[in-house]
Order: structure tokens, then sequence, then C-alpha cells
């Protein structure tokens, strides 16, 4: 049950977190294993170009396209790396050449359930096309020139799953020079290659429909948030002020419009250019050594918050972001140039924010959750700006605007414990982790900080707010301590083995992964079975965990002839495998019984 709760803890951090204002991201490093070394069958691709040659200075449509194996699916772009799932990547490394690939653009997944699950999958099956631009570099010499990428793929069944994979993305292009003439090819494939498709995808179904409004509404109220920080609080008057002068007359909302469309702007820009990055970005983070890097940088920006060290801009984009002009220009400068003048107190939570949306890779989304973020910046000051009479009744700057920037700071913490998650064993130990994050930040928020102590009400008020992170601790915790316990499996080793066989005891072999979810469906409704788990006393149950390569892994899956996860063995008292047993994808918990029961017997 605490793989069922984690994601819901992660939304009670976050609820908690949004709650409390007074106004108110691995993947597991690849597994190139040996065994299952034909598993390329699965998944073949192709490139596939939109011209006959290609004129140098020129962008054109390419894409990549994937014929999935019959019965097999992958995940998605946007699969869950914190569930220990690989997302499907594609990275080209043809930047040295003057041929840049980018803007890729998955199509849109079909949504599949697993018991293993809260939420559907997002899954790829048949055919697909990764549709993406290809930049000639004006000045490439003419010439053929090698196209190479990678694509990194999770498969499974509904019976088993392989480890993550590579497959090599390969073609040759000829570069003409620049105004040549060039012909169109695969007209049909590339005939809606300009559409973000994607768009679309944002409401496939009730569950993805919800999750997507509930994250929408989140990064609104942050930018709600954003304004009590010291660095943009203090603006509100000023700006009011200035708005509400008799200068503008009539024209007044039509310059507070053009200060938030401005706002807009640049946001959404840094969301379209972090989400673009998202397919390099979805590669790099294969890596937990780079998971470690971003989770240290996340850290760092939340220390800031902290009061630990400031975040200062260099003096000559200050003054330039300060300059005043007058008109409309005026209006949409100032409202461009708010994030540099206040990035001391946003720009950790921006950079955060660009980190999670460079992980979508979805460039409709990244510039929709920053333009709505610029909407929860730019909404106190429309508001204000209609009715600037109540421009005094706007609270007096004071320590409670550190005490916001201290709990922006832990959203940021929260968001760097998120990144390295997946380097964690799946499970209670994930819960347990996030639940500690909440615990401290309740405990610091609500107590241990000395903001407000003078003030009886404000004190009571963050009192209110800590107590809420402790308790959603304190629910995570109690499904960590209390899930119901599995089967007791123990590491694989040798002398494990020989010791029960020497005990007269036989032995349950099981081959399992992270990555497979037919092998969390094994663990959720048959080995968490009282009867399974009764029974498993009579046995020596043995786990060989294939998420991450080891060195006993090649010999253990030439061994046991292991095809793919699950696969559980039965090894009689004498030592030799009872093969008539074995089990090679999901079965239920009766079946399992019944093989229990004739391993014990023979």
């Amino acid at each position: 049950m605490a793989r069922l709760f984690r994601k819901q803890c992660v939304f009670v951090f976050i609820s908690s977190v949004l709650m409390s204002l007074p106004c108110a991201l691995w993947v597991h490093d690849p597994v190139c294993a040996a065994f299952l070394s034909d598993s390329h069958h699965i998944v073949k691709v192709a490139f596939i170009g939109s011209r006959n040659q290609y004129p140098a200075g020129g962008r054109y449509p390419v894409a990549v396209k994937l014929d999935i194996a019959k019965s097999w699916y992958v995940h998605s772009a946007n699969a869950q790396g914190a569930a220990g799932l690989v997302p499907l990547s594609v990275v080209f490394s043809s930047r040295s050449s003057g041929i840049i690939i980018s803007e890729i653009r998955f199509p849109r997944p079909i949504l599949k359930r697993f018991d293993s699950f809260p939420q559907p999958l997002e899954l790829y099956s048949g055919g697909i096309l990764i549709y993406a631009i290809m930049t000639v570099g004006s000045d490439i010499r003419p010439g053929l020139y090698e196209i190479t990428g990678k694509l990194l793929y999770q498969a499974c069944s509904e019976q088993s799953c392989v480890p993550p994979d590579n497959v090599l993305v390969h073609s040759t292009i000829r570069v003409v020079k620049k105004g040549a003439a060039s012909v169109r090819i695969n007209r049909e494939i590339f005939r809606n290659a300009n559409r973000l498709e994607l768009k679309r995808d944002l409401f496939a179904d009730r569950s993805s429909r919800f999750g997507f409004l509930v994250t929408v509404a989140g990064v609104f109220f942050a930018g709600l948030a954003l304004n009590l920080t010291p660095c943009v609080y203090p603006l509100l008057p000023i700006t009011v002020s200035y708005f509400g002068g008799g200068s503008f007359a009539g024209l007044r909302y039509v310059h507070v419009l053009l200060y938030v469309t401005g706002l807009a702007i640049t946001n959404s820009m840094l969301g379209l250019v972090a989400s673009l990055s998202g397919g390099m970005l979805g590669s790099v983070l294969q890596n937990p050594f780079v998971l470690l890097v971003v989770a240290f940088v996340l850290f760092a920006l939340a220390l800031s918050f902290f009061g630990l060290w400031e975040l200062r801009l260099p003096s000559w984009i200050t003054v330039l972001a300060s300059k005043n002009f007058g008109g409309y220009f005026g209006s949409l400068f100032m409202g461009l140039t708010l994030g540099i003048i206040a990035a001391p107190c946003i720009g950790p939570f921006i950079l955060g924010l660009m980190t999670y949306v460079g992980q979508k890779g979805n460039p409709w989304l990244g510039f929709l959750y920053f333009f709505v973020l610029s909407l929860g910046m730019g909404m106190p000051l429309v508001v204000l700006a209609v009715f600037s009479g109540s421009i005094n009744r706007l609270p007096v700057s004071g320590e409670w605007m550190v005490w916001v920037r201290k709990l922006l700071g832990w959203v940021l913490a929260g968001m760097a414990v998120y990144v390295v998650m997946p380097l964690l064993p799946y499970g209670n130990w994930q819960t347990a982790l996030l639940a500690s994050v909440m615990m401290v930040a309740g405990v610091h928020l609500g107590w241990i900080t000395s903001v407000g102590r003078g003030n009886p009400t404000f004190s009571r008020g963050k009192k209110l707010a800590g107590a809420m992170l402790v308790t959603g601790a304190a629910v995570c915790f109690f499904f960590c301590i209390y899930s119901v316990p599995s089967v007791n499996w123990k590491p694989y080793n040798e002398s494990a083995l020989k010791k029960a066989i020497a005990s007269d005891m036989p032995v349950i072999l099981d081959f399992y992964a992270d990555w497979c979810v037919p092998c969390r469906e094994l663990e959720n409704r048959v080995f968490n079975d009282p009867d399974v788990r009764r029974l498993q006393r009579k046995f020596v149950m043995l786990r060989v965990d294939l998420t991450s390569r080891h060195p006993d892994q090649d010999m253990l899956v030439r061994r046991y002839n292991v095809r793919g996860v699950p696969t559980v063995v039965f090894i009689s008292r004498q030592g030799k495998e009872l093969s008539e047993l074995r089990v090679e994808s999901y079965v239920d918990r009766k079946e399992f019984l019944q093989r229990m029961k004739k391993a014990l017997i023979q």
C-alpha cells in the first residue's frame, strides 16, 4: 500500500504548502543487460526525411518511425521516472556537423490501467511517428552527412518486461548549397508535422484531465505566492499607484493588461525554451550522477530562500531593467523586466519549474505552465488597479514575507528530493523520504523559525501551517509502517542457496525489476496474500533484483535461462529446478499457491 500512497503523499505535500500561504523530478541508469540480447526485435526504428536533399540555411521537418512488435508496448515520454519507469526519449548527436535536430514532439499515447498503479499508464504500441525539426547551418559545406541518434525505450507485454534498451537511429542526408532546388518527399507523413499534436492529449481521459487541472491550479497559486516575497510585494503599491495615476485616464486598464502581457511573454518564453530541450534533458537525466547534480542545484537554490546566501544579478542588468519608458511601450517594458528586478526572490523557483517542464519535453505544456504562472503573479495587480482605492488595505511589509520566502524554499527542497527519489529502492524508502521532508518543513516553519513571534495572530497562523505539514507527514509514515507486509525476500547469493539445500528446504527464486509492471502486480496481488505469506515460511525466498546492472547478473540469467521478468524459479530440496512450475508471467494467487504446494511434495 505504501506504493499506492507515495503519489498521494506528493499531493499532500504540495497541497499543504499551498494551503499554508497567507493569501490563499532518475530515471534509473539504462540497463543494457546481457540477457534478452535479441530484444531489439521488439522495437524497430527508421529515420524519415522530408526532402530528397537539403539546402543549407533551412529548417526541415523530419521524423523517427517506431514499429513496436505485436502484443508489446513501450512507456511514453511522460512515464513516471519516480515510479521506476523509463520514459521514451530520442537524442541526436549531429550538432558538430552544423546539423541540429530539435523540437522533438511525441504522438498521443494510449492509456492502460494496471492494478499496480493508482493511475493509468501512458503507453505506445504498434507504429508511431516522432516528429522533429532539422536545422541545417547556412555555412555548412555541400556533401553527404550522417545523422546519428539514440532511442531509449522500456518495453513490456501483458506477461513480462525486458530491460531498458537503446536503439541506434541512423541515416545519411545530402546537403546542397543555399538556395538550391529540392523535392518534397513523404508528403503524407509530414502533412501534420507542424502541429503540436500533444495539445489534444491533455484531455485524453477524465483522470489525466483532472491531474492536468490540478497541476495548472498549483502553478497559478504558486504565482500568487511569489507576490508575497520581499522582492515583489513592495513593488505592488508602487506599481498600482503608477497605473492609478490620472495621466492614464480611461486607458489605465489597457496599460495594466500590457504590463501583465509583458510579464507573460518573458516567463512563457522561458518555459518554451526549457521544454524544447526536453528530449536532450530526458536522456541526460537517465544518469544517476546528473540526477544528484540537479538535486544539489535545487537544494542550493532552496538555501538562498532560507537566507544563507543571496542571488545577485550584475548591476548593469538591474540598471537596464529599471529604465522608465513612457506610453504603451513603457507599460509593456515594465512587465517584460519584472522578472529581472525580482530575480533574487523568484529566480530559484523559476529555475526549478524550468527543470520540471524540461523533463516533460512538451513545448505546449512549457508555454502554458509559465503563462499560468504569470497570470498568478499579475492577478493581484489587475485587481488592485481596478479597485485602486483598496491599495491602503494591503498589509504592510514585514516579517511575514520572510516566512513566505522560507516556505518557498521548502518547496524547492521538496523538488530536490523528488529528483533523487528514483535512486532509492521503490516503495517505503521513497515514501519515508518525502514524509521526512514534510515533517522537517512543518517543524521549521511552525515552531523553529523566529519569524513573526511578536505577532500573536501570525504566530498562530504559522503554527497551523506547520501542523498541517506534520499531519501530512504522519499520514505518509503511517502507510509506511502499517502497510501490508509482503514475502520476506532475501537477496540471492550462492551461500544462501547451498544453505537451503543443506537444510532440506525448497527455494523460490524471484527475478524482479522496478521497471517491470507485471512484477509489481505479483508483488501487490500475490506475494501480499496472507495464504502465500503463511506458506512461504516453508521455503527459502531469494530474489535477484535486475533493476540496475550488477556483476552477477549475466551469470544468473544464463544459468536459469531468464528471458524476461517476472521469472519465478522453483528449486526442489535436492537443488534441482522444477521447470514445470516456473512462472514467466503474471499468475493469480490461486495458481501460485498451487505451484507452491506442488513444490513442497517433490
